[in-house]
């Protein structure tokens, strides 16, 4: 029987009464991200239709999702929420702590050894609270999620930036931080500002090389890394029909690098036949009643403009294959212009490694059109010339691809299977000699390809493609290398050349497993005993965090001013420190050691006014926090962009920081702050960061008065005696207001229940 099968008849036997109800009240032609969170709204009554953009709205969603590096910070927060069990469906997915080295199975068993102590506190943290749990090697997050519980219509949240995967299958899906994550669980409404919406249209149809994956490549060209922020995709159009459903999935997760709040698809006949291969032929059923009211009216779709906010046309029928990079997931390239973008930049031409899976493309398709090209280089007696790695997507994939002799292939021609799991994706990829910090190039089918994220070589370039192109070029072992028009040399000296890719959207067989990973949780977890030692390294029970005090805040230090981009990764790295992503005091360590100083240009090395000496981030701010004396952190455009990583919101928090001022926010990270107590604050003339110096003394005026909508001032005393004074704006409506009076989302909470 399918997940939660109770929950989702209850909700589609109800939706066209609701979707009726919504329809007296908002008069026009309904997109589907507007049917989605117009059903749940809470209180589950339509009370206006909302400015896009601007109001404030809560929610309810069906269920939350966390992976396991976020999901300890998440439930040591919730433990404190005082409830007995999570008020929606929850799962937990352990797929970030298995590091890559040597291969699926040897990888597989150090982690679990590794962090044994970590696997048994979210495993019994689930038994207790009713939270379904995967294994270690049960699969990525949001393929298993998309296996098993994703259904058209739904909303749900997760704490990872790339949840938005569930849109392949018509649901809405949203990348949140954990405190966000703890509402739901807690049974206590979600809020977001009612997001724009952006049209997708997609004409034409995939064919040969060019692939799902080729769209968002396309669109992140199009919209850049921020274009997406405070908005849905919502894509439709004969194109989009003809598009898998892990296809879909594949162009909805990597939505994440536009700073998209999410992207979907509408149901149709692709995700019936999914969730059928998928053992949830029921669910299919119960949305084929309703299928109406499962995608955006027709009106909106013939009459786009009149909709959305934006529309984008895409021919798929023209489109070409795509590799983005380096550095940015935005800088698109078509293959047709790659090599001459690669000798014209001075890239390193020569291919190191070759990765293909991830949670953005690691479905039987992605595989079986990958290893279609594999198999042909094996017939025409080539071997890869990069390492190539693979990284299937859940234990369901693995087993069924390794059935039908998939596994093999890629292994024949010199590919290492890694485990189940995140991976080489998010820095988890002992690489060797990336210590070295070589100038190299990598080429990946995954979703992010910041500096450093991969390997911690600031001199990789990675970039980014589908798996079938990855392949090809891994056995080309050159970036400049275009398989749909040039030759190589086999092992014979014969020049041959690669025919199309070729893959099943479903294994023929269908799909198998022996162990899909699941544990489910205790009926009754009241007697489960969670024990933290309180001397682990890994682990901390956390300690509420001060409310305000009734004050301005005066005289602040500087901590740093960020030069240019600074992600979540630069705030709080991952790869190494994931194993501190339950020990708030000990993961502070590595606060904003990847961001570059304005002032000198360093990483890493900031003033401390107390001893007149450059010292690490972390380290100068524990000096100022133990003199009593609080800090600001001054940043640039996007500031927090990538990961959903709520630490590098508690880190600052954790050390001292008050206030986090910058030029503009990433959706998901200024969340973050707001729900631990910080003020996240904006320029209003954006040209005023250029006004603060190293040795100012910095303060926040207008506190007592703080009001939504009501900007605050910054007094700036520079070290010859002078001031500047600007205004500053905000985003705070009333809840958030209290959620920085009270010192945090979740002491609100508490004192109010």
């Amino acid at each position: 029987m399918p997940f939660d099968i109770e929950m989702i008849d209850t909700f589609y036997l109800d939706l066209e009464k609701r979707i009726s109800q919504i329809r007296k009240i908002v008069t026009k032609p309904l997109t589907l991200t507007e049917k989605i969170l117009f059903t749940h709204l809470d209180k589950g009554q339509v009370q206006k239709d909302f400015a896009r953009g601007y109001d404030y709205v809560e929610f309810l969603p069906d269920r939350v999702a966390m992976q396991d590096a976020t999901a300890q910070m998440a439930l040591l927060q919730f433990m404190q929420a005082g409830k007995d069990k999570v008020a929606v469906p929850t799962t937990v997915h352990c797929d970030h702590l298995i590091q890559a080295k040597h291969g699926a199975k040897q990888d597989l068993i150090t982690a679990k050894e590794t962090n044994h102590e970590v696997f048994e506190f979210l495993r019994s943290v689930s038994n207790k609270y009713g939270i379904g749990f995967w294994k270690p090697g049960a699969g990525i997050i949001h393929q298993v999620v998309l296996e098993n519980y994703a259904f058209p219509g739904g909303m749900m949240i997760g704490t990872d930036s790339h949840t938005p995967n569930a849109g392949g299958l018509a649901m809405l899906a949203i990348g949140v931080g954990g405190a966000d994550a703890v509402d739901i669980m807690a049974g206590m409404p979600w809020e977001l500002k009612f997001p724009k919406i952006i049209g997708v249209k997609l004409t034409g149809k995939l064919s040969g090389w060019t692939s799902a994956k080729d769209v968002i490549l396309k669109v992140a060209g199009i919209l850049t890394v921020k274009g997406g922020t405070g908005c849905v995709l919502e894509y439709f159009g004969d194109g989009a029909k003809s598009i898998s459903c892990t296809g879909k999935g594949t162009i909805c997760n990597m939505g994440a690098e536009i700073g998209a709040t999410t992207s979907l698809f509408g149901y149709d006949g692709k995700m019936t036949d999914y969730l059928r291969a998928t053992g949830r032929a029921e669910v299919a059923a119960g949305a084929g009643l309703i299928a109406d009211h499962l995608t955006g009216d027709p009106e909106v779709y013939s009459k786009p403009d009149l909709y959305f906010d934006q529309v984008i046309e895409i021919n798929l029928s023209t489109l070409e294959p795509h590799i983005n990079g380096p550095f940015s997931p935005d800088r698109a390239w078509k293959l047709s212009e790659f090599a001459n973008a690669v000798r014209e930049n001075g890239y390193p031409a020569k291919l190191e490694v070759g990765l293909i899976g991830s949670c953005t493309n690691s479905s039987y398709e992605d595989i079986s059109r990958a290893a279609s090209i594999a198999k042909q280089a094996l017939e025409k007696g080539l071997k890869a010339r990069s390492e190539f790695t693979i990284t299937p997507g859940s234990e369901q994939v693995r087993y069924t691809i390794e059935r039908d002799g998939l596994l093999k292939i890629f292994e024949d021609l010199g590919g290492v299977v890694l485990a189940n799991a995140c991976g080489p994706c998010i820095g988890q990829w002992a690489r060797h000699n990336a210590d070295k910090q070589g100038k190299n190039s990598i080429l990946t089918s995954f979703n992010r390809n910041f500096a450093k994220r991969n390997d911690g070589n600031p001199n990789t370039h990675a970039f980014v493609g589908s798996p079938e192109i990855v392949t090809a070029l891994a056995i080309a072992g050159e970036l400049t290398f275009n398989p749909l028009t040039d030759f190589l040399v086999n092992n014979e000296g014969q020049k041959v050349k690669f025919d199309e890719p070729a893959g099943l959207e479903q294994p023929v067989k269908g799909f198998a497993f022996e162990d899909n990973g699941y544990v489910p949780p205790a009926e009754d977890g009241r007697k489960v005993e969670v024990i933290v030692r309180p001397d682990s390294e890994r682990l901390q029970i956390l300690q509420p965090f001060d409310p305000w005090n009734g004050k301005d805040l005066e005289k602040m230090r500087l901590l740093i001013k960020v030069k240019g981009t600074c992600t979540t990764d630069h705030i709080s790295m991952a790869g190494p420190w994931l194993r501190y992503r339950g020990h708030l005091d000990n993961i502070s360590n590595n606060l904003m050691i990847g961001a570059v100083n304005f002032f000198n240009g360093l990483v890493n090395s900031v003033k401390n006014y107390l001893t007149g000496r450059y010292d690490t981030v972390p380290d100068v701010a524990k000096s100022y926090k133990k003199a009593g004396i609080d800090t600001i952190i001054i940043g640039d455009e996007n500031y927090g962009e990538g990961s959903s990583r709520e630490h590098a919101a508690m880190e600052p928090r954790h050390l001292g920081v008050k206030v986090i001022l910058v030029r503009s926010f990433a959706r998901i990270h200024e969340t973050n702050l707001k729900k631990q107590g910080m003020l996240a604050l904006t320029f209003t003339n954006k040209e005023d960061y250029d006004k603060i110096h190293e040795d100012d003394l910095i303060s926040v005026k207008g506190l007592t008065e703080f009001t939504p909508g009501k900007p605050l001032r910054i007094v700036l005393s520079h070290n010859d005696g002078s001031t500047d004074e600007f205004p500053v704006s905000h985003s705070y409506n009333e809840k958030q207001i209290e959620w920085f009076r009270a010192g945090s989302a979740l002491k609100l909470i508490k004192q109010q229940h």
